[in-house]
C-alpha cells in the first residue's frame, strides 16, 4: 500500500477534518489497517469515514475497525459526529440504483441490502441537530459522478435511494469513493452537490485529495 503519512500532515495544515470515502484497505486484511493505522498518526485533525467493499473481503473487518479507531479514526456507520457547527453522518451504501425486490431470492437480498444502508443513513441524519451536515459514503448517490465507468457497471457503484433520503434532509454536501474511473463532482435532484473523492479521480485542487468547504 502507498504510505500517506505526508499527505495526511500536508491535509492537517489545510483542512479542519479529514474524511475517508472507504476501501481503506486493499484486501480487507488487518496488516494494510495497520500501515493505514501509522500513516493517520501523523494526521492532527479529526478523521471521519466509512468501510468499503475491499475492506470486506478477507472477514476481518472487525479487526480492521478496532485497529483504525484505535489510531483516532471515528467511523459513522453506528453513530454521528459533530465539528464546529457541522454534522457528519454516513453509511457505506450499496448499489443497486432503483432496482425493486421482485422475483429471484438473489435479487431480494441485493435490494434489501441497499435498503438496509439507506433506513441507517436516514436515521442518522435524523439525529443530527446541526445546521449544516455533510453525508460521507462509499457508493454513490448519482448517476453524474459515475460518468467514466462503464455504464454497465452503474448499477453495482450506487444507489439513487441514497439520494432521495440526502435530499430530504437538506444536506450541504455528500462524498463518495468506489467509482475511481467516475466525475469528481454532480448533485441530486435538489442540487445537493456531491463529490467523487475516489483516489484516482482527477480533483479540481490537482491533489489527490478533495478540499471542500462547507
Amino acid at each position: 500500500m502507498q504510505p500517506y503519512h505526508d499527505l495526511f500532515a500536508e491535509i492537517s495544515q489545510c483542512a479542519d477534518a479529514l474524511a475517508l470515502c472507504g476501501d481503506l484497505t486493499n484486501l480487507g486484511k488487518t496488516r494494510e489497517a495497520e500501515i493505514l493505522a501509522q500513516d493517520l498518526r501523523s494526521c492532527t485533525i479529526p478523521v471521519f469515514g466509512v468501510l468499503g467493499n475491499h475492506d470486506h473481503e478477507s472477514g476481518q473487518l472487525q479487526e480492521v475497525v478496532h485497529i483504525l479507531q484505535d489510531a483516532g479514526m471515528h467511523f459513522l456507520e453506528n453513530q454521528t459526529h459533530e465539528l464546529q457547527g457541522v454534522g457528519f453522518a454516513g453509511v457505506k451504501g450499496f448499489g443497486t440504483r432503483m432496482l425493486s425486490a421482485f422475483g429471484e431470492g438473489a435479487i431480494k437480498r441485493f435490494v434489501a441490502e441497499a435498503v438496509d444502508e439507506t433506513m441507517r443513513l436516514e436515521n442518522a441524519l435524523r439525529m443530527i441537530r446541526s445546521e449544516r451536515r455533510v453525508v460521507i459514503l462509499h457508493y454513490s448517490p448519482i448517476t453524474a459522478t459515475l460518468a467514466g465507468e462503464a455504464p454497465e457497471l452503474f448499477p453495482f457503484l450506487g444507489s439513487s435511494r441514497l439520494a432521495e433520503t440526502i435530499d430530504r434532509y437538506e444536506v450541504n454536501a455528500v462524498l463518495h469513493g468506489h467509482a475511481h474511473h467516475g466525475t469528481y463532482s454532480g448533485a441530486t435532484a435538489r442540487g445537493i452537490p456531491v463529490y467523487n473523492c475516489a483516489q484516482h479521480v482527477v480533483k479540481e485542487n490537482g491533489r489527490p485529495y478533495a478540499l471542500i468547504e462547507i
